[in-house]
């Protein structure tokens, strides 16, 4: 029986579920448990297909706005967040909603607000289209936000006259570019006011920190997350940043091409804080069809962060 060949896999830690992923995916299943199927989420709860088709599968109805939600059925807001116009309807119509929204991203919410109150104009520094960007920018009046994507965009963005500025950010961002970004908008409002505390989350920052510490050590980094998920997009960039010569990203242990894997001798997995533990471990058994791997973890952070259910499933 021919041996076979031996591949070394950094497995990156903290790697895949975040508390308020975490925290998002059990308000859907304790709705269904509590209210019954089935129980509707506007919007993928999180960006993750194998996650959303596990909670479809106990009665979970995915849908893209309100007015696909029937009057007498519970109703789950997704961890991204929602403009303040959703919630708002929802009560105009008298739905039983639950707001699954990742509390550090409401975090970032309250600030903004805060920013509105005292009259400053708001930056916010994300990517355009993402759900939590649109619904960040959903929390104020139209124009009282401007999005910001890039350094090139910071160093030219125009915003009224007159008005003090201050900036936010989108949770799941590249710890990096965004320090870019800052950089440059700090260089053009020398007084910008800034968050108190970083709102890139701690679980991006980790995940990206893990990344960063195995990506030399490795020829091929393996993310395991969606195309659709920021901060698993922004995993492969840093791997490649950081000294990895090709970094991929694969949602399923099948979709991974073993050809790309031939001639590579040390590997690095990591999967996005939407992607759960099972994915990586799809991943690792389609390499072991193939090679004998030789695993090693590097952990940089221990991650015991919990965040609490909403009242109304604690009753």
């Amino acid at each position: 029986m021919t041996s076979k060949p031996s591949l070394n896999v950094l497995l990156a830690g903290p790697r895949g579920f975040c508390a308020g992923v975490d925290r998002a995916i059990k308000i859907v299943e304790e709705a269904i448990r509590r209210y019954g199927a089935p129980v509707y989420v506007r919007h993928e709860i999180v960006h993750n297909r194998f996650v959303v088709q596990a909670l479809e599968r106990q009665g979970a109805i995915f849908v893209e706005e309100l007015d696909e939600v029937p009057d007498d059925a519970p109703v789950v807001f997704s961890a991204h967040g929602v403009p303040k116009s959703v919630p708002t309807e929802a009560t105009r119509r008298k739905l039983m909603y639950l707001d699954a929204t990742c509390p550090l991203v409401s975090k970032v919410h309250r600030e903004a607000e805060h920013h509105f109150a005292r009259g400053r104009h708001i930056l916010l520094i994300g990517h355009e289209g993402h759900p939590e960007v649109i619904g960040t920018m959903g929390q104020l009046p139209d124009g009282a936000v401007t999005l910001v994507e890039d350094e090139e965009h910071a160093r030219t963005v125009e915003v009224p006259a007159g008005k003090p500025v201050a900036f936010i950010t989108q949770t799941t961002l590249s710890v990096d570019d965004t320090a870019g970004i800052v950089a440059a908008l700090q260089g053009r409002f020398p007084t910008i006011a800034m968050p108190a505390k970083e709102d890139i989350c701690y679980a991006t920052t980790n995940r990206q920190a893990a990344v960063k510490a195995i990506a030399p050590r490795t020829e091929l980094m393996i993310v395991v997350g969606a195309p659709n998920s920021s901060n698993s997009l922004r995993l492969v960039e840093v791997a490649e940043r950081a000294g990895c010569a090709k970094a991929i990203m694969v949602q399923r242990g099948r979709e991974l091409d073993l050809a790309i894997v031939e001639g590579v001798s040390s590997i690095g997995v990591t999967a996005g804080a939407s992607a759960p533990e099972v994915l990586v471990e799809e991943v690792l058994a389609r390499l072991r069809e193939r090679y004998e791997l030789v695993m090693e973890e590097v952990v940089v952070a221990e991650e015991r962060i919990t965040f609490k259910l909403p009242a109304a499933l604690n009753a």
